[in-house]
């Protein structure tokens, strides 16, 4: 007889595993399959995100720059050093250290909660039950009261450019590196191929960055896609735009790229080559013929503004379901829904959740971008306001970049705030939280930030935007 859960969920990414550790915490007898193994070959819970995304990516772009600085930026504070070097395989040790901390510590806190674990892929049958096959092929069934889809994302492969592990990799593959490639080849200028790129060229290496679109961050406003550019010029980051690839071949040991750009058809050689053109929702043989649930053109589960499917006790978040595909957002779904389930109420405001981008310098936004408003015909008017005239920015030698709000022409209310430069991905934050109040830009500007700090960016923005700033002329 299947083993009967209140809830069972599907993936123990960033939206499975933070769902289950809130039902559990409601009361809810838990449980939480998933199949993804660690380096070692052995379970590790924490997703994509965990093990090859978010975490792993920020240890290396965090070694990657203070190598950088070392031999660009620290003889202006009098630090000089010659000849430094860097031991690739130290560093991914390092990064490899820290996943399995992380994934680790999601074991210990299911341990703690009470959240039972199954190590193998779920598959949802009729009637919520749920199908586990281990890795040794065996099965058992568990039948639930509700079930939480949360399989997360893959990479999109290219027919004519697979991953082959070794010469064609995916973002995996790209932090898994056992030295700096002389030439490193990135198909896609989106935050994967930024943030991966900027880690090898630190390095050392010469980077290549192939993006089809004829625009630069065209989901990030006009005005920050343009700073961004030329800051990554500076940094000797080679971005073609409006190039699009159709041939990668592995000759010996190396990659021959055919692409059509502005001027043509082109080649380039390189040693590897980083595909990252996106990901897609991995919905693959995850449901069992007669749910009822249903999947979009993207493959993604179909879901109403409640994360519901239609089905009763049948729920999805995370990168399976619409929105954004950012751990954050599949985490506070995974909340949500919990506390749905338990007679709660739970919601997430899909039009405030921030992006950030972990370049140098780092990117951030949350709302509307100009270009938008200009679409949806909503009056607006803008402020902004540069590191360059932030005491603690110029201090820091980080002077690069500005924080730029928009807000309703006739309520004030914020629309949107944009902001490149040191530590934007923290500044944001500020701003989620007065567009979730509903603030204005002035209840922005009226609110005294501590000096000198970098977010006395956004107070200035926000006085911009009436023309009143104090450290700028209007």
């Amino acid at each position: 007889m299947a083993e009967q859960f209140d809830v069972v969920i599907i993936g123990a990414g960033p939206a499975g595993y933070v769902a289950a550790i809130r039902a559990a915490q409601l009361g809810l007898k838990t449980a939480c399959i998933d199949d993804f193994k660690g380096k070692d070959g052995k379970p590790a819970l924490g997703g994509a995100c965990l093990n090859v995304g978010c975490i792993p990516s920020k240890a290396l772009l965090d070694s990657s720059k203070q190598f950088w600085n070392l031999g660009h930026s620290f003889e202006v504070h009098g630090i000089s050093a010659k000849d430094a070097k860097i031991d690739v395989a130290t560093m991914v040790g390092r990064k490899d250290k820290i996943v399995k901390q992380f994934t680790g510590g999601i074991a210990m806190l299911f341990k703690q909660n009470k959240v039972t674990p199954y190590f193998g892929t779920g598959k949802l049958l009729k009637d919520r039950q749920v199908e586990v096959t281990a890795a040794d092929g065996s099965k058992q069934t568990l039948a639930a009261i509700n079930v939480i889809i949360a399989t997360g994302s893959v990479p999109i492969q290219l027919p004519f450019a697979k991953f082959d592990g070794k010469h064609i990799v995916d973002n995996a593959g790209a932090l898994d590196f056992n030295e700096t490639p002389k030439r490193l080849g990135v198909i896609g200028a989106g935050v994967i191929g930024l943030e991966l790129g900027s880690v090898w060229k630190r390095l050392g290496s010469d980077v290549t960055i192939i993006e089809a679109l004829p625009d630069f961050l065209a989901a990030a406003d006009a005005d920050i896609a343009k700073t961004a550019a030329r800051e990554f010029a500076k940094q000797g980051l080679r971005i073609e735009l409006g190039a699009k690839l159709s041939k990668a071949e592995v000759k010996g040991n190396e990659v021959h790229l055919t692409y059509t750009g502005k001027d043509g058809e082109k080649q380039l050689v390189v040693d590897k080559l980083l595909v990252a053109v996106g990901r897609r929702a991995y919905t693959d043989g995850v449901l069992g013929d007669g749910t009822g649930v249903k999947t979009d053109e993207r493959g993604r589960v179909v879901v109403d503004e409640h994360n519901w499917t239609g089905i009763e006790g049948i729920w999805a978040v995370g990168d399976c379901v619409r929105g954004p595909m950012l751990a954050h957002k599949g985490s506070e779904e995974g909340v949500a829904v919990a506390e749905i389930i338990a007679g709660k109420d739970g919601h997430v405001n899909l039009d405030t959740v921030p992006w950030v981008i972990y370049t140098e310098p780092e990117i951030a936004w949350v709302g509307k971008t100009e270009a938008q408003c200009k679409a949806d015909n909503i009056p607006y008017k803008t402020g902004s306001f540069p590191f360059a005239a932030i005491g603690r920015a110029v201090a820091m030698n980080e002077p690069a970049g500005f924080v730029k709000v928009i807000a309703h022409a006739e309520t004030d209310r914020i629309l949107g705030v944009h902001l490149i430069g040191a530590c934007v991905s923290e500044l944001v934050a500020e701003c989620v939280v007065a567009m979730e109040f509903k603030g204005s830009s002035e209840d922005l500007a009226r609110i005294v930030h501590a000096h000198p700090t970098l977010s006395e960016a956004v107070h200035e923005a926000a006085l911009s935007v009436d023309k009143r700033a104090i450290h700028k002329a209007n």
